[in-house]
């Protein structure tokens, strides 16, 4: 298929035309072509016959011209009508991709709105006739060099590793930065005087550099949240009912939760391996957390290495590629209600009815004036395309689909009768009743949706207020298991639960403690049951049972502080109730092997003024250096980032780090450590040589 969206399916033009950008285009201009104009329009029909040529050319230019870090320009420079065209087809192609993976979901739309933000620049270069200079030429060389990194970046958000791509998420937002910054730089560098660009279009490319540097860098706490839940995931420790919870909804975050898309999955985890090695310790994470999710959805565990056939299908399917015939040629987005006009040509209803009200009256697409206005649906278009979205499940950017319930074999009568249960008169009924609610919402997806619509939850919040520990244990354990669903968190908070739920937490036996840590935890999910957790006096519970549990117990009371502290007012609260002793105490006692949760705890603390003043004494610098010489190569990680937090805002803190003798152990993480601890080494040593403290 053609990557050229530009070309005129009318057989009476003569020439082919890009998208006009409707702030741009009049109806004087398809009328009155300059001289310069058609002898651009003369050239550019002589690219037509390589149109095909020109998207598998760009592909491969894109691998050899571009690498991670840099640009290797080993290529001759095309004159300037070529690198107008070669930018619009690649800015064609990453608006054509499909869904993009959802931990980078973000950057990816926002990078590509950017580039097709661009598209009135290419029109005005290309259309208004001026010769371009050989500066211009430079610049806009250098442009399509940033566009074919961009489209590197945006098909491995688009084709790769969902697991991968989640736990490198911050090694790929180092990767948008650097896109970010060179398209700043090359568009900095356009002489647009010198081509004569219009003031109206060179204000919207300045506008656009000067958000993209304006724009800070997503801060830790999504990207933190994330690692909670993969970290919780990874444990090799803790094989309990709240696992299952954790790991259900991160597939879900990950969009992981279907047969389907777990053998897609797998597929790209195999293509990993072959680039990283297959023993490589992040290649063994991801395909163990691969792993947990098959089993949570009822797929068989096989080794990724050894899969005999992959399907051609799932090979087809892992990068899903738009029809251009389905782009609306303004917008270049996915059409929901196409309207052909007098021109012939298709549109989006919406876009094409801008166009008109903006007092244009000639073709977007062909620039041929109009005869009249009228707007004809096109059906067949419209069916081709509702076909196509249901046999691809594509989804808009701006939609997300609910995944569909896993089968379930619990009979609706059965569900009914455990609910009146819950209200019988005997102790030993209702204890039976809370018991098999807890084992049947524990795996079923299905039955969580079907208990909350029978009325279990309201039934199961009185029942935490027996006096039976039993009850009590069963009863909020089954609040765990159905809180997994979202609506059901929501239908938790409304029965006014979370105060009974903190009062488990607080006086239940143990295993109603660490389990209500855990249902508190999934509730605080939604941001305003974070609010509603801590206003009921949930984190000095929460605090106590970190002081005082199991191992398992200070595990979920860390997990759920960690989500709760997501909120900023809760930063203060949670170093109100205490918390920072029992997080000091987890970093010194390595039997616990808690040392990676306490250093992500603080490294989420240390962003509040007032936990840098708790934290930032000797004795504590000194912990975190010790755990940069002689921790594992996670610890180092967390530790060196808690340190580089510190730094940042008050000097001290590394020049007492480095009297512990940090610097020649940061010199080798910054050279043998994990991605992100070498960053955070580097960092560390840009700190010391900006406050002259390099020894």
């Amino acid at each position: 298929m053609s990557l050229d969206l530009i070309s005129s399916s009318s057989s009476s033009s003569s020439s082919s035309s890009p998208i006009m950008s409707p702030l741009l285009q009049t109806p004087e201009e398809s009328t009155a072509p300059s001289r310069s104009g058609r002898k651009l329009a003369r050239t550019t029909m002589g690219l037509e016959r390589d149109k095909k040529r020109l998207g598998d050319v760009e592909d491969r230019r894109g691998d050899t011209l571009v690498d991670e870090i840099g640009i290797v320009t080993t290529a001759p420079a095309p004159n300037g009508v070529d690198l107008v065209q070669e930018s619009v087809s690649l800015i064609e192609y990453v608006a054509r991709l499909g869904d993009f993976r959802s931990t980078q979901r973000q950057e990816c739309y926002s990078l590509v709105r950017r580039m097709k933000s661009l598209l009135p620049l290419f029109d005005e270069i290309r259309f208004l006739g001026s010769a371009i200079p050989p500066n211009g030429i430079a610049s806009l060389s250098k442009l399509k060099k940033v566009f074919c990194l961009a489209k590197k970046l945006l098909k491995t958000c688009n084709e790769g590793s969902k697991i991968y791509l989640a736990l490198e998420s911050e090694a790929m937002m180092v990767k948008f930065h650097a896109v970010h910054e060179k398209l700043c730089q090359a568009l900095d560098e356009l002489p647009f005087d010198e081509i004569e660009v219009s003031v109206e279009v060179r204000e919207q490319v300045e506008l656009m550099v000067t958000q993209l540097r304006r724009g800070k860098r997503r801060k830790d706490t999504q990207d933190m949240e994330l690692a909670v839940d993969l970290m919780a995931v990874s444990s090799k420790t803790d094989e309990r009912n709240a696992d299952i919870a954790i790991i259900e909804r991160l597939a879900k975050k990950l969009d992981l939760n279907t047969a389907e898309n777990l053998k897609k999955e797998t597929i790209a985890i195999s293509n990993v391996a072959k680039e990283r090695g297959q023993t490589s310790e992040c290649i063994e994470q991801i395909v163990e957390i691969l792993n947990k999710f098959k089993l949570v959805f009822g797929m068989e565990v096989i080794d990724v290495f050894e899969e005999p056939v992959k399907p051609k299908l799932l090979l087809k399917s892992g990068s899903l590629v738009i029809p251009h015939e389905f782009l609306c040629p303004i917008t270049l987005e996915v059409m929901r209600d196409p309207v052909i006009i007098a021109s012939g040509q298709t549109f989006e209803r919406e876009s094409i009815q801008k166009w008109f009200d903006s007092n244009h009256r000639t073709c977007p697409k062909t620039r041929e004036r109009l005869g009249h206005l009228s707007l004809a649906p096109n059906h067949a278009l419209k069916n081709l395309i509702t076909q196509w979205r249901e046999t691809n499940n594509y989804k808009s950017p701006n939609t997300e689909g609910l995944a569909s319930p896993q089968g379930s074999s619990v009979k609706q009568e059965e569900i009914s009768s455990l609910v009146e249960e819950l209200s019988s008169c005997q102790l030993k009924v209702q204890r039976r009743a809370a018991k098999d609610i807890r084992m049947l919402s524990k795996e079923n997806p299905e039955s969580r949706i079907l208990f909350a619509e029978n009325g279990a939850i309201p039934a199961l919040v009185q029942l935490l207020t027996y006096p039976d520990s039993k009850i009590q244990e069963h009863a909020v354990t089954a609040l765990l298991n159905l809180s997994i669903n979202d609506s059901n968190k929501k239908l938790i908070a409304n029965e006014q639960a979370i105060p009974t739920i903190i009062d488990v937490l607080r006086n239940g036996r143990m295993e109603s403690r660490e389990n209500s840590a855990a249902a508190l935890f999934s509730l605080s999910m939604l941001d305003e049951n974070k609010v509603t957790i801590a206003l009921s006096d949930g984190i000095p519970a929460l605090v106590e049972l970190l002081e005082q549990g199991t191992v398992r117990g200070k595990k979920d009371a860390v997990t759920a502080l960690f989500n709760l502290c997501l909120n900023q007012a809760n930063k203060a609260r949670a170093i109100d109730a205490g918390i920072v002793p029992p997080l000091l105490l987890l970093l010194k006692d390595k039997k616990l092997n808690m040392v990676d949760e306490a250093l992500s705890m603080f490294l989420l603390l240390v962003t509040h003024p007032q936990c840098r003043y708790e934290i930032g004494q000797l004795s504590f610098i000194g912990t975190l250096v010790d755990i940069i010489k002689k921790g594992t190569p996670k610890n180092k990680e967390c530790a060196a980032s808690v340190l580089l937090e510190l730094s940042s805002n008050n000097s001290s803190h590394i020049l007492a780090a480095l009297q512990f003798g940090v610097y020649e152990h940061l010199v080798d993480i910054s050279e043998t450590g994990t991605n992100r601890a070498q960053r955070k080494a580097r960092g560390l040593l840009q700190v010391m040589k900006t406050s002259d403290q390099l020894p």
